[in-house]
């Protein structure tokens, strides 16, 4: 049955995940017209630095700084309080030189940064993916294996 003039559309929470869902695929789209087709990590920097693909500025940090055990990145806000200064993409220092594993680390955090805390693992998988032409799962078991391969932790020592 087509809507009237009158009536307004049901608005769910399904709805709602599948309108962004649809929005960052095609965010995701626009981005790799603009900076691909060949998504290296010279072309991940640009985009980054694209007000039209980033919502904020952002730079790449190889720093462990702000990562717990098992992340690979994550991005933090300049100034917590106020998002348009920018973030820093904190990437672990193992991965600095790997530029052939940077844009899958790096693509991954877009959606945290244009969308806050709105978007899930879900959209960021999703954006990935198609930035970089991948099918979800392949792109999801990528970013697997790249955890998996961190170092472990260094125990704390015992304070004495």
């Amino acid at each position: 049955m087509c809507p009237t003039p009158d009536s307004k559309p049901e608005l769910t929470e399904e709805a709602g995940q599948q309108a962004l869902r649809e929005h960052v695929r095609s965010k995701a789209l626009t981005a790799r017209e603009r900076h691909g087709p060949v998504m290296d990590f010279a072309a991940i920097e640009r985009l980054l630095a694209d007000p039209e693909c980033v919502r904020f500025p952002t730079t790449v940090r190889f720093d462990a700084e702000r990562l717990r055990p098992g992340e690979f990145a994550w991005p933090c806000a300049v100034d917590e309080g106020n998002p348009k200064q920018g973030f820093t993409l904190f990437v672990h220092p193992m991965f600095e030189g790997q530029t052939e594993v940077l844009p899958l680390i790096c693509a991954y955090h877009v959606v945290a940064i244009n969308y806050l805390d709105v978007a899930t693992n879900v959209e960021a998988e999703i954006y990935g993916a198609t930035l970089l032409d991948l099918p979800v799962d392949d792109y999801y078991a990528r970013l697997c294996a790249l955890s998996d391969g961190l170092p472990e932790p260094a125990p704390h020592a015992p304070s004495v």
